[in-house]
């Protein structure tokens, strides 16, 4: 049996861990103010693309901004609350972060019918664009999904049109090559994978994703290296543009169509 934990756990990985081992893989959410994992999968009760149901002495909820609760599968706050988690934080978190005795995560959830818990985005990685909410880790888990893709991060590029557009970092596999033909395939590839409006409009090719030492993606800098008109400083990230077979840090034009 494994684990999983700092990421949510894509679906194509998670078939491949079971296809190679024989054995389960168990995704969850915890949090440092929760001190504590608080829903996850079980051993008897397991599925892709799912973190599963709240722990034992646990509740979780799915709001709006004023807290009502939100209709199933709609995409809205993870609010939790236990026998652990913070009653307050004596700074200006505390307005945002404990509400009505309910922690506020900051992840972005959807309930299913059957009363499974799915993660969608952090609420801040959110992807507006052209009025549409677009989650991050279901476009990274649909390109995940093709024999091209060895790892990948998507974040919300900012674009005058459409406020935000998809934007994919993309570590291929050995055999494929860095061009538009590849892009077009990919691009096409997550058109039929999931709703089509969510497909990313720009993808780079990059030798490596930014890690911590403990493996977990850090998308910010990613952002921070290409947009640094944000605010944050840069942090040097090599990627090729799709469109030259120079490394460099250019943006790259997104795709028109």
């Amino acid at each position: 049996m494994a684990v999983s934990a700092g990421e949510t756990l894509p679906a194509p990985i998670y078939h491949d861990w079971i296809k190679q081992t024989g054995t389960p893989i168990l995704d969850g959410i915890g949090a440092t103010e929760m001190l504590h994992i608080f829903i996850t999968n079980r051993l008897d009760d397991h599925r892709p693309s799912c973190t599963g149901k709240p722990v034992t002495g646990y509740e979780a909820r799915i709001v709006d901004d004023e807290m009502n609760d939100v209709p199933h599968g709609t995409v809205g706050k993870l609010a939790v609350r236990g026998p652990t988690g913070c009653r307050y934080l004596a700074d200006k978190r505390q307005q945002k972060y404990v509400v009505d005795g309910w922690n506020i995560t900051g992840d972005a959830f959807y309930q299913d019918e059957e009363g499974y818990f799915h993660f969608a985005a952090r609420n801040d990685d959110m992807i507006v664009s052209a009025g549409y909410n677009i989650a991050g880790p279901e476009v990274e888990a649909a390109l995940l999904a093709h024999p091209a893709v060895k790892e990948c991060a998507v974040i919300g590029a900012p674009s005058e049109e459409r406020g935000q557009i998809v934007e994919a970092f993309v570590v291929l596999n050995d055999g494929f090559q860095q061009d538009e033909e590849c892009q077009q395939m990919l691009q096409d590839f997550v058109k039929q994978t999931i709703a089509p409006y969510k497909y990313p409009r720009s993808i780079r090719f990059i030798e490596a994703l930014p890690k911590t030492t403990t493996g977990k993606v850090q998308r910010f800098r990613l952002s921070q290296e290409h947009y640094p008109s944000a605010g944050s400083p840069c942090i040097n990230v090599n990627s090729t543009s799709i469109n030259s077979t120079k490394t460099s840090s250019t943006n790259v034009c997104p795709s028109k169509q």
